[in-house]
């Protein structure tokens, strides 16, 4: 499964959307890792979708990024497995998937997706776990189907149209970095995307977060092969549908599920801004920046990531009697910690 591929690309590839692979059978770099059997579920209308899960107990859905696929998360499923019943699925156009393309896809679509994954595998109430394009998946689910949603863990989900709406003396600078999205990341992927250069897609959208005209050329040729396998998803979504949705406001406010907002300190930073807006708006949330990761904080601090994690769904009454005590400590690194229930 070409474990030094994905290691190198975690560490190079940290960027706004998930940028990390493995192959659909993956296993934990663990000495001794027991390997996931994956599964398919057919969630009607001709789609498949490929999964692993491990343990018993509340439902815990992980819900990878871009570029990406359920392996993202092969570390994680064991030792929340040992307390849940954890669930790692590719979404739609992701490895190792080969579902019909469809015109609109977007986030939205994956969101619909989810739902009818909780559904077929009669999952009941679940807790969301999802990274920057995941995280943007679980908070359209929470948004459409409160039903599905006992909790959320979102880390730095991609809401870019929450830019335009910042207010406030950082609504200025909102709206300049909306913009700068628009003009800079998404028109020059659409076009690439759309005369079938799938190279200069991918090149448009690194070279804008690594704020480096040639960063793609930067890249190793093992990650770049890597990289470019994975982009299926925005052959679509490029094409024919829509890379950063439209989230209102106003819908935000209406979700009322416990959520949990993880960010890194030295992400990008129009992703704080966009997760400082979500802390705004959100009825019921805590917030934790770690202060010594980037985007990729389930790869950079994942013990740190899930002890947070666990300490909330014990504080939200999601707990086995052992992680008790998670509530009331704090994790062995230090970060910014706020929680806020009251509405706005």
């Amino acid at each position: 499964m070409r474990i030094a591929v994905r290691i190198m690309r975690a560490v190079i590839i940290t960027i706004v959307l998930a940028l990390v692979s493995v192959n659909g059978a993956a296993v934990p770099n663990v000495p001794n890792a027991d390997v996931p059997v994956i599964r398919t579920v057919d969630i009607g209308h001709g789609i498949t979708l490929h999964y692993m899960e491990e343990g018993k107990g509340t439902p815990v859905i992980f819900v990878h990024g871009s570029l990406s696929d359920g392996g993202y998360w092969a570390d994680q499923v064991g030792p929340f497995a040992e307390h849940y019943r954890a669930i790692a699925y590719s979404r739609r156009y992701n490895y190792p998937n080969t579902n019909p393309v469809r015109s609109g896809y977007s986030a939205v679509v994956d969101a619909e997706d989810l739902a009818a994954l909780i559904r077929a595998l009669h999952l009941g109430k679940v807790v969301v776990i999802g990274h920057s394009y995941g995280a943007l998946t679980g908070l359209f689910l929470a948004a459409k189907h409160p039903e599905l949603v006992r909790a959320l863990v979102l880390a730095e989900p991609p809401a870019v149209s929450l830019l335009a709406h910042v207010t406030g003396d950082k609504a200025q600078t909102g709206r300049a970095m909306f913009e700068d999205i628009q003009r800079r990341m998404i028109t020059p992927m659409q076009r690439a995307f759309r005369r079938g250069d799938r190279d200069a897609g991918v090149a448009a959208f690194i070279d804008y977060v690594f704020n480096d005209p040639h960063g793609w050329d930067k890249m190793p040729e093992p990650a770049r092969r890597e990289t470019l396998r994975d982009a299926h998803e925005w052959d679509v979504m490029m094409t024919t549908g829509i890379l950063f949705p439209d989230i209102e406001p106003a819908t935000i406010r209406k979700i009322t599920a416990p959520v949990l907002l993880l960010s890194g300190a030295k992400s990008y930073p129009f992703l704080g801004l966009i997760t400082e807006e979500l802390a705004r708006l959100l009825p019921n949330r805590e917030s934790i920046v770690l202060p010594d990761a980037g985007h990729q904080m389930w790869y950079q601090d994942p013990d740190v990531c899930r002890n947070y994690v666990e300490a909330f769904l014990v504080r939200i009454g999601i707990q086995s009697r052992h992680l008790q005590e998670k509530a009331q400590t704090s994790p062995a690194k230090n970060s910014l910690q706020e929680r806020i229930t009251d509405p706005f």
